[in-house]
């Protein structure tokens, strides 16, 4: 197994420059922390290569429409968890899926425009995957917390 990298104060400050202003260019990052926008672009990129970190735009769920989201636990019975989970994923609505150990075998967040794409979702598209046993789902009535960092600094 890799270790992971060490990141040293100058490259999580930069990290956390970033989470809060994903458009800050080289130069606005080097100003605030009094150094080379240079010295930046080599972070970065150090960073990047050791695949600490990565640039990517994320969108908002309402600015695309999406007004509902679903919680949905998958219970499994007669293929691998892998399979069927590789299955799910391949729905545009599906943003996760997440193999458990615990009450389900697959845990889903899935993004929809209504409430009246629900009941069709789940049981036409996730019921139909060949190895679904069971589903159950919740409606998520508000996000407290969303963040897509993966990991706090």
């Amino acid at each position: 197994m890799v270790p992971p990298p060490s990141l040293d104060a100058l490259d999580n400050n930069i990290i956390e420059i970033l989470r809060k202003n994903g458009r800050a260019t080289n130069q606005d990052i080097a100003q605030q922390l009094s150094v080379t926008a240079a010295t930046v672009s080599a972070r970065l990129q150090k960073m990047e290569d050791a695949r600490a970190m990565r640039v990517v735009a994320v969108t908002d769920f309402a600015a695309r429409g999406y007004n509902v989201i679903i919680a949905v636990g998958v219970r499994v019975q007669g293929r691998s968890i892998q399979d069927v989970g590789r299955d799910l994923a391949k729905f545009p609505e599906v943003l996760s899926v997440n193999a458990m150990n615990g009450g389900y075998d697959l845990e889903l967040m899935v993004a929809l425009h209504d409430f009246s794409e629900v009941q069709e979702f789940l049981y036409d598209h996730i019921s139909g995957i060949e190895g679904v046993a069971q589903i159950d789902s919740g409606v998520a009535v508000d996000i407290v917390k969303y963040e897509f960092n993966v990991v706090p600094l």
